[in-house]
């Protein structure tokens, strides 16, 4: 019996699928799931390209021609560029939108950063004052400038009625040559500053907590902690926060549109307001394309710089 047993043949493993069935099988499954998930973002991608990527688009194509209601289209070259280049208010816009983010960064980016500093450092109440620091980001910005503009009135105004029961001078605020566009400054980072506040807030509570002990121990002060220990860990979030804050300040529109409507004497015409200007009261849509083109450029400069350093830091 044992040679018979000997002599049988053993049982037949199962046979394995070939190697390039297999593979096959695995392609036509990533297959799907990529179909699957391109079809879930479809929706998504159709709407972005309607709503940006067309009008981005079409304002370029516009900026070149002669493009004005109730009349075909006609190609003009560079026409539009000089011509806007030759309006008396475009020097005074470039002009006002600059000083507007040179004042926003030194007001709006030290302002935060000194209330996140002092919310970090509470050690009760802590949700109470994050609300109350976001709660202007929850009013409509339109709504907000509506009350900075009744704040602001040289007449009955909350600011002047306060400095004169103070005994200080008044002002006029968002009606002078030499304060009006300031004014604007202080409206723009009181209204953004709880966004900024807490993602400064949220890097700060990230730093680990022997760093400021060994600074303790090394006889550090608060100054010198804030100095060596606290900017350096939070170096990257700066960055990342002041080219976003150059990128927004750079194409404010609200505050001068609603307060002050571009016045005193062209104190406060912006870029974004110019080209309103151009688009709804001239019905010059390519003055306004022009302009927006132009603009369009040294923001996309500034996000590219963006996106280099992320993509840096990701990488590192």
């Amino acid at each position: 019996m044992t040679k018979t047993a000997e002599r049988l043949p053993a049982a037949a493993a199962p046979l394995a699928p070939p190697p390039s069935a297999a593979g096959g099988g695995r392609g036509r499954r990533a297959l799907a799931d990529q179909v699957r998930a391109y079809g879930f973002l479809l929706g998504g991608l159709i709407c972005f390209a309607l709503f940006s990527w067309y009008p981005a688009i079409r304002a370029v194509v516009i900026a070149f021609q002669r493009y004005n209601p109730g009349s075909a289209p006609e190609w003009v070259g560079t026409a539009n560029f000089r011509r806007v280049l030759h309006d008396p208010e475009f020097g005074a816009a470039w002009r006002n939108t600059l000083t507007f983010t040179l004042l926003a960064l030194l007001v709006g980016f030290a302002v935060p950063f000194v209330l996140a500093l002092v919310l970090n450092e509470l050690r009760h109440a802590k949700a109470f004052f994050r609300v109350v620091v976001y709660l202007p980001v929850m009013i409509p910005p339109v709504v907000s400038a509506l009350l900075w503009k009744w704040f602001y009135d040289p007449g009955a105004g909350l600011a002047n009625e306060t400095l004169r029961a103070l005994h200080l001078p008044t002002s006029n605020w968002s009606n002078g040559t030499d304060t009006a566009l300031i004014s604007l400054v202080i409206v723009a980072t009181w209204a953004n500053l709880g966004g900024t506040v807490l993602i400064y807030l949220a890097a700060l509570q990230s730093i680990p907590g022997e760093l400021y002990e060994a600074a303790e121990l090394d006889g550090a002060n608060l100054l010198q902690r804030i100095r060596h220990v606290t900017i350096p860990q939070t170096r990257f979030v700066i960055l990342m926060l002041m080219l976003l804050q150059i990128i927004a300040t750079m194409q404010v529109f609200t505050e001068p549109f609603v307060i002050t409507g571009g016045g005193p004497e062209s104190a406060t015409v912006t870029v974004l307001y110019l080209i309103y200007k151009y688009a709804f009261l001239y019905n010059d849509f390519g003055g306004a394309c022009a302009l927006s083109v132009m603009l369009l450029v040294l923001l996309g400069a500034f996000s590219a710089l963006y996106l280099r350093l992320t993509r840096t830091e990701g990488d590192a």
